[in-house]
């Protein structure tokens, strides 16, 4: 490809609302455009580097035994129905002339449930399918460019399975398989214990990377490598030295006292850690009462996982005041009866707390946990914090902003026994089948590329996925010698197979340059009439910016032997 006459619209300047690093230098690259919100045109690099993402992933797919498939992009409500998620929040919706509904794939494991429906018996088994399909989220605030998008490209998988040991071979094959995509990718992951959500099943595994245009927190230990999600992550506190307090609770005035902070601070109140923070939440519609460390945050996920309620939500003020008595800032659950209360462990076994009375304007103090409130049930429900115990090893942990590149799941048998896909196993006897989810979304891959290599002048890709591996820059197109050498080079480079573009533009040399640095191209030979005096070309290596003149009769077998280096 010549650049003179590819599309590569480079910017000079970051757009206006372009934050992450990404965003910012995709679209200053002429890799993607912005339609509308969440939406976004690939440009043709971009879909070369996407191309590539995606030839990683199917390669390493392959190695596993997947087979691929292209599932409809468009899914009837009818089969949505059967696994209860017709209606979730994120679905674009439809109706077609004869009124019939669907909706656009925002997932796909009960399409592929559907179709195992024609496995017939065990012997069949196991199976790994995948594909690469254009999935539609409703997202409430797409941001970050390419990172949370509505309509995005993604390799979903799924293993079928006849046993659990079968299920923990095909997860363990992709967890593999998934870390040899990122490295190849130029990924630094860390594997994270994750929730499932919403997706159901029994065990998640996120893929990680660093990022400061994150949304997720994941807490991991450095000397032993344990690694969670906030939404899982546990740690060790140090055993609280309470003392024993007065025979019961005695109730105290707090006038105009509503928050944890206030009572800190309030003469005869007590710190956030010897008072007992009371949330009331509906579960299922039934109010239920959430018991934690008064300086400990509620992960919501956590109790989403612990009580695995169809439905979940804070209460309104009248909910609270018709359960309780009293408002948000006095509330407790001392002397409560016929309220289910869930404490987090970090109040089991503490005494002479501190916790609202149930009567506005009131505290009690010399609170038990094990004397005066009835606790139903403990449940881990709070928020690790930097510096706590390492529940494997106790070193300090870290929590660190991150995006996620990929997740595999343990679905089990939801979709299956939802959908009735079922097989006859050995015994001659029906069992649904057992299935493994799988995702990548390939464009929030290149995202991640691109928050993990760049600097102030621009994308740094790694050859496994440049949009060109090198360009042969001509500094001036009119020279005949420069003209005809160049030409040379970027033939042969391009007969030995290596992606490369000859950038004859009748540019200065400087805005050659800069955009080559912008655009990322990992190497760069310089044609130029100065050099080639005495028989020289510059090559330029992106990645650590560096430049060496080598002879020009041998610059392609050079620049050919990097390259494969680096594909290897």
């Amino acid at each position: 490809m010549r650049w003179s006459q590819a599309f590569i619209p480079t910017l000079r300047d970051d757009p206006a609302d372009a934050e992450a690093a990404s965003h910012r230098l995709l679209v200053r690259g002429g890799f993607a455009r912005q339609l509308m919100a969440g939406i976004y045109s690939l440009l043709p690099l971009g879909t070369r580097v996407h191309d590539k993402i995606e030839q990683i992933i199917r390669e390493e797919m392959t190695k596993i035994g997947g087979q691929e498939f292209s599932l409809p992009a468009l899914l009837p409500r009818e089969i949505l129905e059967k696994s209860g998620r017709w209606g979730v929040d994120v679905m674009f919706k439809l109706e077609d002339r004869h009124g019939a509904s669907a909706c656009l794939g925002f997932t796909h494991e009960e399409i592929f449930a559907w179709i195992a429906r024609e496995l017939r018996s065990y012997k069949e088994l196991p199976q790994v399918w995948f594909q690469f399909q254009t999935k539609f989220r409703d997202e409430e605030r797409p941001k970050s460019g390419l990172m949370r998008v509505r309509e995005f490209m993604m390799k979903d998988s799924y293993s079928l399975d006849v046993t659990p040991e079968g299920l923990d071979k095909a997860f363990q094959q992709h967890f593999e398989a998934y870390r040899r995509i990122f490295e190849r990718l130029g990924l630094d992951v860390l594997a994270v214990e994750a929730s499932s959500g919403a997706m159901g099943g029994n065990e998640s595994i996120e893929f990680m990377i660093e990022t400061p245009a994150g949304e997720d927190w994941i807490v991991s230990c450095a000397a032993c490598g344990y690694a969670a999600n906030v939404e899982k992550a546990t740690s060790l506190l140090e055993s609280a030295d309470d003392e024993a307090g007065p025979a019961a609770p005695e109730k105290f005035a707090t006038p105009d006292v509503r928050t944890i902070e206030e009572l800190a601070a309030f003469d005869g109140g007590a710190d956030a850690d010897r008072q007992i923070k009371t949330l009331v939440y509906m579960t299922d519609d039934a109010p239920t009462l959430l018991l934690l460390r008064g300086d400990h945050a509620l992960v919501e996920q956590k109790l989403i996982d612990g009580t695995a309620a169809e439905s979940l939500r804070p209460a309104g003020a009248d909910e609270i005041r018709e359960t309780l008595g009293a408002s948000a800032g006095s509330l407790g659950a001392v002397g409560v009866e016929g309220v289910r209360v869930i404490a987090d462990p970090a109040l089991q076994g503490r005494t002479n707390m501190v916790t609202g009375a149930n009567q506005d304007g009131f505290h009690l103090r010399g609170v038990s946990l094990e004397r005066d409130i009835q606790v139903t049930e403990w449940m881990d429900l709070r928020e690790v914090s930097e510096g706590e115990a390492c529940p494997m090893c106790e070193a300090a942990l870290a929590v660190r902003k991150t995006a996620e590149v990929g997740h595999i799941f343990k679905l089990g048998t939801k979709y299956s026994e939802a959908l009735g896909a079922d097989v006859q196993v050995e015994d001659g006897k029906s069992a649904p089948i057992i299935m493994g989810s799988y995702g990548i979304g390939v464009g929030r891959a290149m995202a991640g590329i691109v928050e993990s290599w760049n600097d102030e002048n621009g994308i740094i890709w790694p050859v496994s996925v440049a949009p060109y591996e090198v360009v042969v820059t001509i500094v001036n197109p009119k020279d005949v010698e420069s003209a005809e050498a160049g030409l040379r080079i970027y033939e042969s480079l391009i007969g030995d197979g290596i992606d490369a573009i000859l950038d004859d533009r009748k540019e200065r040399p400087g805005v050659k340059f800069k955009d080559a640095e912008l655009i990322g191209i990992p190497y760069r030979l310089t044609v130029g009439p100065r050099g080639l005096a005495d028989g020289k070309v510059e090559l330029f290596r992106r990645r650590g910016a560096e430049k060496r003149d080598i002879d020009v009769h041998k610059a392609a077998d050079i620049v050919l032997n990097a390259i494969l280096e680096e594909r290897r």
